[in-house]
């Protein structure tokens, strides 16, 4: 199948994997690289040292193109774009708004680059920054999510920019990709579903949480970090959403998610490798917000938005789905197997073509 993504990154098929923090390693991207879609790298969680190393290793295990996504507000994010170049990684995605300087050096060293958005306004910024595509992403999607379904956010981006755009939000199968066609964008990206893959190095019992979910079993909070986040319900979430977040949690209640979170603040210093200094000043830049009251968040907000890596490794690395966060889309309620990567895109794309084949019967004559 041939569509303006395949032809501009060089694939295959039109299938993106999204990159998911302590899911989308080498394992996962190369194993859907090598199956024809384009694997992403998550380096968020990353440490320069281990990007570097996941950029090799995914190069020895494919020799299809993939990308790593990174974060544009990371302080180290231009360290990261020189590593990118001079391990001439063919794409680089940005998770939030991308830096029109980061898209400039990307660009002049001949790497293709694309922008995660949630808005008409935002995928109309990147692409006048240069941006090559965008991934729009709907309601229906895991992790931090914008407010519109993603039957009404795709047509509406496509119709506002020139670059190619991949439909993210609920897809899983090859009817969503027949229908992210028809709403004019030109492939799909998925996270959940690649999450629930045997390629996927996340542990067993974890995997059996998402697959017992239902098609109720996620919730969108701002509970954990401030911001609208698709996670799926646990003890824990539920705990938050009834107590109204950490900062509602009053008395002795309070006090001990206080000290949780500090020690989980101090285990992501240590993971992180930053200092105190500029955990401080990233949190104090964060409270601030855009200057608005309603949009700045508390300093108990903010302590666990330093938590929620602590969070997502407790499940995704460590296996421990009771202590851990799960981030997920609402199609967590829809699967139900486990296949490979080349097994899953393949199915994709038997059933996509099935689905336009029947389109093209209907059409008058």
């Amino acid at each position: 199948m041939r569509t303006p993504l395949t032809e501009l990154v060089g694939i295959r098929h039109p299938i993106v994997q999204a990159a998911m923090g302590y899911v989308s390693g080498p394992r996962l991207a190369a194993a859907t690289s090598n199956a024809g879609g384009l694997g992403l790298i998550a380096s968020a969680t990353m440490t320069l040292a281990e990007l570097d190393h996941a950029i090799a290793e995914t190069a020895g295990r494919t020799s299809a193109p993939f990308g790593v996504n990174l974060r544009a507000d990371a302080p180290d994010a231009a360290d990261r774009v020189k590593l990118i170049i001079a391990g001439r990684v063919p794409v680089a995605s940005f998770a939030q708004a991308p830096a029109p300087g980061l898209i400039a050096a990307l660009r002049d060293a001949g790497v293709i680059t694309i922008a995660s958005v949630g808005a008409r306004r935002h995928a109309e910024k990147a692409a006048g920054w240069g941006i090559d595509a965008v991934i729009a992403t709907g309601n229906e999607g895991g992790g931090h999510v914008g407010a519109v379904p993603t039957g009404l956010l795709i047509p509406q981006v496509a119709g506002a920019v020139d670059v190619p755009v991949i439909a993210a939000g609920g897809f899983f199968d090859g009817r969503g990709l027949a229908a992210a066609l028809a709403y004019g964008a030109a492939g799909i990206a998925m996270g959940t579903r690649f999450l629930l893959t045997s390629d996927s190095p996340v542990a067993d019992a974890v995997k059996r949480v998402y697959l017992a979910a239902g098609l109720d079993g996620t919730v969108v909070t701002t509970r954990v970090d401030g911001v609208p986040h698709r996670v799926l319900r646990t003890t824990m979430v539920d705990q938050l959403e009834r107590a109204g977040g950490i900062g509602g949690l009053g008395g002795l209640g309070g006090l001990g998610w206080l000290v949780r979170s500090a020690r989980n603040a101090a285990a992501f210093r240590g993971l992180s490798g930053m200092s105190w200094p500029e955990m401080l000043r990233q949190g104090r830049a964060l409270r601030r917000g855009t200057g608005r009251r309603d949009t700045e968040l508390t300093w108990a907000q903010v302590l666990m938005a330093a938590n929620t890596p602590v969070l997502l490794r407790a499940a995704m690395v460590d296996g421990r789905p009771d202590l851990g966060l799960m981030s997920s889309g609402q199609v967590a309620g829809l699967i139900e197997d486990l296949p490979s990567c080349a097994e899953l895109i393949g199915a994709i794309m038997t059933e996509a073509q099935g689905c336009l084949d029947r389109v093209a019967t209907v059409r008058s004559v």
